[in-house]
């Protein structure tokens, strides 16, 4: 018995591959547990569809964060933050404060994604790295300025 694999099975094959199987282990094993479909030709046409359908949709993902990857780099966030002697901030300036600044401008960042070489303990300006996915990065700067009263 021929089976189209839905998931990666040990000693067995990948996913999205067609294998020969004892009738037994395939009917009662493999398409029982849903880890695999019979490999007629509706289920193979089926599953390549799925597919294709699947690539277009990360080539669209992938096209969405690389102009998001645009924008963020021409952006330049300035943060206002209270100063004390020697332009030192009173704290530091948090990756939430960054996500914070970013909806002003209404782009949505999870903080999570936002990377800090150093912690921003004073005055000036400075860089954050944001990760999109997919091994999309975006360089965001930053100055940083005293708050006015």
């Amino acid at each position: 018995m021929k089976v189209l694999l839905l998931e990666n099975v040990q000693g067995l094959g990948k996913k999205g591959e067609i294998v020969e199987v004892k009738d037994g282990y395939g009917q009662n094993f493999l398409i029982a547990k849903g880890k695999a479909k019979h490999a007629t030709n509706e289920v193979i046409n089926k599953y390549k569809a799925e597919q294709r359908k699947l690539a277009e949709l990360e080539a669209l993902k992938i096209a969405e964060l690389k102009q998001l990857k645009q924008t963020l780099e021409s952006l330049h966030l300035v943060l206002e933050k209270k100063v004390g002697a020697n332009d030192t901030l009173f704290g530091s300036i948090t990756k939430d404060e960054i996500a914070q600044a970013l909806l002003a401008h209404k782009i949505e960042i999870d903080k999570k994604h936002i990377e800090i070489d150093k912690a921003i303990k004073h005055i000036g300006d400075f860089s954050a790295l944001v990760k999109l996915g997919h091994s999309i990065n975006a360089t965001l700067k930053l100055t940083i300025k005293a708050q006015k009263d």
